[in-house]
């Protein structure tokens, strides 16, 4: 899969975190879907064409086996780490009546300092994703922070916080290390929950508006089904949602994470020049951008799992 025939090389996009199993409930009981919000990232860009880079953690079992035939079937790369149990992680999915989702993990997360420093060495560098439980776990979340400050400068580098009450219920604990990864970033993006939870009873705009005074170029603040506001200096654009008939909305903040990169790629934000270019792009061509992560987000919560759509599905974003 490639974005366009005979498209420059623009260096390594890479996506730091976990992958894991969505135990799905359904007619017949339940189904396992491969997952986990860095993976899903990646699986969006891969469909997309950037042909991404997954750091990760799987086990030695059938499950890891399945995750690592779903990633590399949308041209995922996966650079893992053994599980230290041999098990891949899980996460039961609870679906309620409006589709939303949430989830009991079973997790087994380990990635040590030398894996992170193979994928900032690959080279030009692209872009750095991280975020969800991998960036605030200790003892790794410290070697995940340290590999989005070194790649800052050399990258466009995004952060999804993705707050995870259920594997970090301090939120005392993770709120400075979330803030200092914000700070280190050049887009971050928020759900409107995660807000709620850092912040609760909080504006979630003024919570980006702060986040982007303190180092970030763009936050992004999704909303769902009411699509998001992206905040980038004194600029604050609202962009409309696409009503679809939901099925669940696993992935649906993915998907629009990846969708967005793949945008912002497409508008010469990567590599050195990202921070620089992403501050003087026009209010039209971040409405743009994030409209094509709002309408990849919608195909997603239009179908059962954590299945993005191919940039065929889509139709192509300009370029530059």
């Amino acid at each position: 899969m490639s974005v366009r025939a005979g498209a420059p090389h623009i260096g390594a996009t890479v996506v730091i975190g976990e992958t894991l199993i969505d135990v799905v409930p359904d007619e017949n009981g339940v189904r396992e879907l491969p997952g986990g919000s860095p993976a899903n990232v990646a699986v969006a860009l891969g469909r997309l064409g950037r042909e991404p880079v997954l750091v990760t953690t799987l086990g030695d079992d059938e499950r890891g086996t399945a995750a690592r035939r779903w990633l590399e079937a949308s041209e995922v790369t996966v650079l893992a780490q053994p599980s230290p149990t041999g098990r891949t992680s899980t996460a039961a999915v609870l679906l309620a009546e409006d589709g939303s989702a949430s989830y009991d993990f079973d997790l087994t997360w380990d990635l040590s300092a030398a894996t992170l420093d193979r994928a900032i060495a690959l080279g030009d560098l692209a872009v750095v994703h991280a975020g969800s439980i991998a960036t605030v776990l200790d003892p790794v979340a410290e070697a995940v922070e340290a590999a989005l400050r070194a790649a800052r400068g050399r990258a466009l580098v995004t952060f999804d916080p993705n707050a995870r009450p259920a594997i970090t219920p301090d939120v005392t604990r993770v709120l400075p290390r979330v803030e200092r990864l914000a700070a280190a970033s050049d887009v971050v993006k928020m759900s409107e929950e995660d807000s709620a939870w850092y912040r609760p009873g909080g504006d979630p705009v003024a919570l980006a508006r702060s986040w982007a005074a303190a180092g970030a170029v763009l936050v992004v603040v999704t909303r769902g089904a009411d699509g998001g506001v992206l905040v980038r200096g004194d600029d604050v654009i609202d962009v409309p949602g696409v009503p679809v008939p939901v099925a669940d909305t696993i992935g649906a903040g993915d998907t629009f994470m990846g969708a967005l990169i793949d945008a912002l790629i497409g508008l010469g934000a990567h590599g050195p020049a990202a921070r620089e270019v992403l501050a003087k792009l026009r209010i039209e061509e971040l409405h743009r951008a994030a409209s094509w992560a709002v309408s990849a987000a919608a195909v997603t919560v239009s179908r059962p799992g954590a299945d993005p759509p191919t940039r065929a599905e889509l139709g192509e974003v300009p370029d530059r």
